[in-house]
C-alpha cells in the first residue's frame, strides 16, 4: 500500500473514532452540548482537534475558540482566537463559511477534503470532519473539528502527519 493510501487509511479511521465519540454523546435526538466533550476521551485525536464558536448575525461568523497543537503546523501559527476571516484567504473564507453553515443549518456532521493550495502546500489536503455541538440541544453554537493532513509533506518528517 502507498503512502499516501496509508495516511488516508489513518486518517479515515481517526474521522471514524471522533464521529463515533461524538455520536455517543448524543441524548435522543438533542445534539451534544461543549459540557459533554472531555478532551480526556480522545486524547490521541487532540493535536488537530478544533472548536469553533458560532456567531450569530448575517453572515453568520466563526471563531477558532480552540486549535490543537499539531494545527499550528498546518496554518504556521496560531489561529486560537481568530476569526476565519483572520485565518484564511477569501475563497478559502467562502468555502468555510459554506460548510461551517450548513452543519449549523442541517445540525448535521460535515465532511470532506480541503486542498492546502491556499497556504502555498498544494501537494497537501486536510481531511476535515466537523461535529455540531448545541448547548440547547437544538441550536447549533459551537462545532467540534478534527481535521488529518494527507499529502507529501505529511508522510516526509515535516513534523506535519496524520493523526
Amino acid at each position: 500500500m502507498s503512502a499516501q493510501l496509508s495516511a488516508s487509511a489513518t486518517a479515515a479511521r481517526a474521522h471514524q473514532e471522533m464521529f463515533a465519540y461524538w455520536a455517543s454523546l448524543r441524548r435522543g435526538a438533542n445534539l451534544p452540548a461543549r459540557v459533554d466533550v472531555h478532551p480526556a476521551s480522545m486524547k490521541r485525536l487532540l493535536p488537530t482537534v478544533s472548536l469553533i464558536d458560532v456567531i450569530g448575525g448575517a453572515p453568520r461568523d466563526y471563531r477558532l475558540r480552540l486549535a490543537g497543537t499539531g494545527l499550528y503546523g498546518v496554518y504556521g501559527r496560531e489561529i486560537t482566537g481568530r476569526l476565519i476571516g483572520d485565518v484564511y484567504n477569501a475563497a478559502a473564507v467562502d468555502y468555510w463559511r459554506k460548510e461551517l453553515d450548513k452543519v449549523v443549518d442541517e445540525r448535521r456532521p460535515g465532511v470532506g477534503v480541503h486542498s492546502l493550495a491556499w497556504r502555498g502546500a498544494p501537494h497537501m489536503s486536510i481531511l476535515w470532519l466537523r461535529l455540531p455541538l448545541a448547548s440547547n440541544g437544538k441550536d447549533v453554537d459551537m462545532i467540534l473539528g478534527y481535521d488529518a493532513v494527507v499529502g507529501a509533506a505529511a508522510e516526509s518528517g515535516s513534523g506535519i502527519r496524520a493523526a
